[in-house]
C-alpha cells in the first residue's frame, strides 16, 4: 500500500492509526463481526455509501425545521454538501458504540421527549429549559458548515439553529464566568455503551467564554431541513465549525457557566492527543497521523479518495483567528 510522505498528508493503511488509541485496544466487536462474516458486508455497505453521488437532500422521515439563510459571516459555505446518508450513517457518537455505523443503528433507543437542559453555575437567571423552550427562544437559521473530525475526515452539513450567543445572552453570565461547560446524556437505559471503560462518563466538552459567544458557534436542533436524527445528537447539540468534531457536544442535558477551564472527555482521556481547544490546524500533527490532509465522506474513492489539505482553523480563520492572537497554537492545541 501507498503511504504518502507527512510532507503531503498520511494515508492510514489502518483503523488502528485513525482510531483513538482506547477504541482500536477494544475490538470485541469487530473481532465478532470476522468470525460470522458480517464484516465483509458492512465493509461493502460502507464502500458502497462512500461511491454515492453526493446531493444535498434530507431523509424525509424527521419532523421539518426549517431555517432562514444566516447572515452571519462564514455561515453559508459553498461547498458540495454531503449527501444525508452519509452524514447520518457515518458517525462518531460512542454511548452508542465505536463503530462508525453503531450510532445509527442502535441510537432509536434514544428518547428525546420530554427533554430538558439545565443551565447552571455562574449565571444571574439559571433555570431549566424544555426543548420546546429553546426551539422557540431564537428564530432558527440554517448554516452550512464544514465538519472536520480530528481521525482526518472531513464532511460538508447544513445545520439548523441560532448562535449559543442568544441563549447566553438570556441567562447574563457572572463576570467571573470564563468558561462554558456542556454535559451530555449519559443513561445506561438508552445508551448501551455508556459505562465502557473508553471514556469518562457523562460525556462533557467546554468552551472559553469568548468561543461560547462567537456567532458562529450554533445551538443546533436540525440538520438539513428537519429535526435531528438520534445518531446526529437529539434534540439539542452544539456545533464548532473551527474545532474538531468532538468539541460539538451532542444530546446536551447541562449548560454550566463556571471559573475555571472544565475537564473535557477526550482531553482527560489522553491529554497528551486531545488538548482543551482542539482548533483544527493542519500544522499541528495529532502524536499518531498528520492532520495536514483530509478524506471528504462521500467523495469517489472511499479509503483511496484523493485527500484535501486542511485548511486553518477548518477555513474560519477570517472569523475566528482574533480569538487566539498571540497564542502559541502548539502549547495551546
Amino acid at each position: 500500500m501507498l503511504i504518502r510522505s507527512r510532507d503531503d498528508g498520511f494515508v492510514h493503511p489502518i483503523s488502528s492509526e485513525i482510531t483513538p488509541r482506547a477504541v482500536y485496544e477494544q475490538r470485541r466487536q469487530l473481532l465478532r463481526l470476522m468470525a460470522t462474516g458480517a464484516a465483509g458486508a458492512a465493509l461493502a455497505g460502507w464502500a458502497g455509501r462512500e461511491a454515492m453521488a453526493q446531493a444535498q437532500n434530507s431523509g424525509g422521515k424527521l419532523a421539518p425545521l426549517p431555517g432562514a439563510k444566516s447572515s452571519v459571516p462564514g455561515a453559508q459555505v459553498m461547498e458540495k454538501v454531503t449527501d444525508y446518508k452519509d452524514a447520518t450513517t457515518y458517525n462518531n457518537f460512542y454511548e452508542f458504540g465505536t463503530d462508525k455505523a453503531d450510532p445509527a443503528r442502535n441510537a432509536h433507543t434514544l428518547k428525546t421527549r420530554p427533554w430538558t437542559v439545565e443551565v447552571e453555575g455562574l449565571v444571574k437567571k439559571p433555570g431549566k429549559y424544555g426543548i420546546e423552550d429553546l426551539l422557540k427562544l431564537s428564530a432558527q437559521e440554517e448554516r452550512v458548515y464544514r465538519l472536520r473530525c480530528v481521525e482526518g475526515w472531513s464532511m460538508v452539513i447544513p445545520w439548523v439553529g441560532y448562535s449559543l450567543a442568544e441563549l447566553i445572552k438570556r441567562v447574563e453570565p457572572q463576570g467571573n464566568a470564563k468558561y462554558v461547560e456542556f454535559v451530555t446524556l449519559a443513561d445506561p437505559k438508552t445508551m448501551p455503551f455508556v459505562g465502557s471503560r473508553v471514556l469518562d462518563w457523562p460525556y462533557a466538552e467546554g468552551l472559553r467564554m469568548d468561543e461560547a459567544m462567537h456567532p458562529l458557534t450554533l445551538l443546533t436542533f436540525g440538520m438539513y431541513g428537519e429535526v435531528l436524527p438520534n445518531q446526529n445528537g437529539a434534540p439539542v447539540r452544539i456545533v464548532v465549525p473551527w474545532k474538531y468534531g468532538f468539541k460539538s457536544a451532542k444530546s446536551i442535558v447541562k449548560i454550566r457557566f463556571v471559573e475555571k477551564e472544565p475537564g473535557t472527555a477526550w482531553n482527560k482521556a489522553a491529554a497528551n492527543e486531545y488538548g482543551f481547544y482542539s482548533n483544527v490546524n493542519p500544522e499541528v500533527d495529532h502524536p499518531r497521523w498528520s492532520q495536514a490532509t483530509e478524506r471528504r465522506i462521500g467523495e469517489p474513492g472511499g479509503l483511496f479518495a484523493k485527500r484535501r489539505k486542511t485548511l486553518m482553523f477548518n477555513g474560519y480563520e477570517a472569523q475566528v483567528g482574533q480569538l487566539y492572537a498571540g497564542m502559541d497554537l502548539k502549547k495551546f492545541y
